[in-house]
């Protein structure tokens, strides 16, 4: 059975497996550096359908529909799916997932919601409980742009800070047995209020999110840095990486060059406008379930901290002059 180490840290006993991913984009970034790696890329924002909801929507249930058929497992083996994205409600995995016929938890942990969701699911597999699992999340650049900042026809000026929502969706089935990376544990996150109130700098708002996991993970498991191929962060960006490296280094902890962050992998900072870089849902999901999952299975790394990043910020309580609380989920993933 799980057992609780430290303060936060959550042993699997029976390890669940990461049985197979599937990531696909929108065609920036398809543009970027790791465009071999994800299962399909679409043209057309709209993805063949009405509203960028929808095609929200759509990408996502094909990203489901994609990482079961490289499991080899039907949908009617899957016990339940965990997922979520940025929209109000939830509504692009509720109605990605309305007419699967199979038990749904909807979560919102902001661009957190992918580790979030392996956390979950890999203790309802180490309890009995499930024994097969989805895991998804998604975000639409165009979708997120609409409700949390300004129409797109504005065409409004983006600070430097600001971060571009990635268009994407990623999906892993977990198992109880078969063959692929295991998950071994767990640190579920705290909500993190340092005080930023831009909307626009979010990597400043989950940093301290960031350091508070990975600290709070090492000691409970008195593991340090060195035993840990890559640190990877769900979406700080390039601000928020940097100021990431500064909080740990204010705790004595030296990141070298294990910390990777999937806002500045998925796309070309230099190239693509894109400012400090990716973030969304979407960003963590697609990047581990694709390009992260490959390097498992290459060999090139062997023991892996994912820490999915979110800003739980609300337009409403921006303009009502509150505060950006963030939130980090850590998952340890070994071969």
């Amino acid at each position: 059975m799980a057992k609780k180490i430290g303060q936060q840290t959550i042993v699997l006993d029976k390890q669940p497996i990461i049985l197979s991913g599937a990531g696909i984009v929108g065609k920036k970034e398809g543009d970027g550096p790791l465009a071999r790696f994800f299962d399909n890329i679409i043209d057309d924002e709209y993805a063949g359908e009405k509203t960028f909801e929808a095609a929200e929507s759509r990408i996502l249930r094909d990203a489901y529909i994609k990482a079961l058929e490289k499991s080899g497992k039907s949908a009617s083996d899957i016990s339940i799916i965990l997922s979520g994205d940025l929209l109000n409600q939830c509504t692009a995995a509720s109605y990605a997932f309305r007419d699967v016929d199979t038990p749904y938890l909807g979560l919102f942990g902001a661009c957190s919601t992918m580790s979030e969701s392996l956390a979950i699911a890999s203790m309802l597999i180490d309890g009995g409980s499930v024994e097969y699992a989805v895991c998804a999340a998604s975000s639409h650049f165009c979708s997120a742009e609409r409700q949390f900042r300004f129409p797109l026809e504005y065409g409004t000026q983006r600070t430097p800070t600001s971060q571009w929502t990635v268009t994407g969706a990623g999906a892993i089935i977990l198992g109880k047995d078969g063959q692929g990376p295991k998950i071994t544990c767990v640190t579920p996150g705290k909500i993190m209020d340092e005080g930023i109130m831009d909307s626009n700098n979010m990597g400043a708002a989950m940093a301290p999110a960031a350091c508070d996991t990975i600290m709070n993970h090492l000691q409970d498991t008195g593991r340090t840095i060195d035993d840990i191929d890559m640190i990877l962060t769900g979406d700080l960006g390039k601000f928020g990486s940097e100021m990431l490296k500064d909080l740990m280094l204010r705790n004595n902890i030296d990141l070298k060059n294990k910390h990777k962050d999937c806002g500045t992998m998925i796309y070309d900072l230099e190239t693509q406008d894109v400012d400090c870089g990716g973030s969304g849902c979407g960003c963590s999901a697609v990047v581990f379930s694709t390009y992260i999952l490959d390097m498992f299975m290459q060999g090139t790394i062997k023991r892996l901290l994912f820490i999915a990043t979110g800003a739980l910020l609300s337009p409403t309580r921006i303009q009502q002059g509150e505060t950006i609380p963030g939130i980090a989920h850590a998952v340890l993933i070994e071969a």
